[in-house]
This record gives C-alpha cells, structure tokens and sequence, in this order.
C-alpha cells in the first residue's frame, strides 16, 4: 500500500483541500511525483469530529489518480453527504481525516472467506448497493454474520440477503490512515 511519506501528504492534501475550499470557493490545484498518490485506486474519506461522524464519502471506481480521488472524496463528505449538514468553516480545527484507500474488488462465494477486521463488503443485488469499510465491523464488534448483515441493510435489503443466490458478495481491504486526533486547542492538527 502507501508508506509514510504518502500517508502524510495525502492527509495533508486533504486537509489543504477543505482549507482552500473554504478560503475561495475553488479547488486546491496540487501535483506531486509521489508514484503511491498517482495510481489509480479507489478510496474513502471520513470526516470525524471527536466521536461524531461528519461525512463519509467514496469512490469505487478508480477513474483517475489517488490524490484526485481524495480531493474529490474530501469535498464530498464536507459537503455533500446527505446524512449530515454541510461541514462549516468553524469546525474546521476539529475535524479529524481519516483516509481508507482501497484494494481491488473480488467476488467471493463462501461466506467463510471473509475476514472480519480485514475485508470490507460490498454488496449487490439487482440495484440495490451497499458498502460498509473492514473498520466499521471492528469498530461495532460484530461478527460475520452481523457484518454481511449490516451491509445489506445499508444496500436497503433484508438482513438475510446475502444469502440469496441473486446476491453477488464482493470483499475488498483498506489501508486505514488518518490525522492525530486534534488537541481542541483552537491550532489545526496537521
């Protein structure tokens, strides 16, 4: 996955990012030679102030270069998330970024083969869609069942739809890295 170095930039990059939004409406123009930021993969950008969930928003489909993604994905759990109402600029200093950037999909058959704490789910039937990040079943303590559970109420189906043969099972892994947590001292945590 990344090493450090790439880490620090793309969570710096992030964090410019909302800075830049905030101070002109317009997006941060960056390029790096980085090779880890200039693939091409899919990733999440969480947004978290103290316990609370802010925004959340990802891309799958890795159309373009990593730390493209990210700005996008940034901007988009800031303000277009529709479960929250846009970040505002005095939350700035408190918000925490956390960055989850994506292994490929791979279908699986076998419920077995999932690992909870390592794999991500996402599920597909017909066109209902759910996705649910490998932290967010470590986070809650579920099991397996409850993780594949969980994932297909988040697709808007039954619990026990993932048992359907109808319903195409796809685990994936993230490298999971994200800002220290801000000190409330009023300083940006960068």
């Amino acid at each position: 996955m990344l090493d450090t170095v790439e880490k620090t930039e793309l969570l710096s990059l992030a964090r410019k990012t909302l800075e830049t939004y905030f101070d002109s409406a317009s997006v941060l123009d960056f390029g790096t030679g980085l090779p880890g930021l200039l693939e091409r993969k899919g990733a999440f950008v969480s947004l978290h102030r103290g316990a609370e969930l802010r925004g959340c928003i990802g891309q799958l489909e890795p159309d373009r270069e990593l730390y493209r993604i990210v700005q996008y994905c940034t901007l988009s759990a800031a303000f277009s998330d529709s479960r929250f109402p846009p970040v505002q600029r005095k939350e700035l200093e408190e918000l925490n970024i956390e960055i989850s950037v994506l292994t490929p999909m791979r279908a699986v058959r076998d419920p077995e083969e999932i690992t909870v704490g390592n794999h991500g789910l996402y599920i597909v039937q017909g066109m209902s869609r759910g996705l649910l990040l490998p932290q967010v079943a470590q986070q809650y303590g579920w099991d397996r069942e409850t993780f594949l559970q969980q994932t297909c109420h988040k697709a808007g189906l039954p619990g026990s739809a993932w048992k359907d043969p109808e319903t195409a099972i796809y685990v994936f892994e993230a490298d999971v890295f994200s800002e220290p947590e801000p000190c409330g001292c009023g300083a940006p945590a960068h």
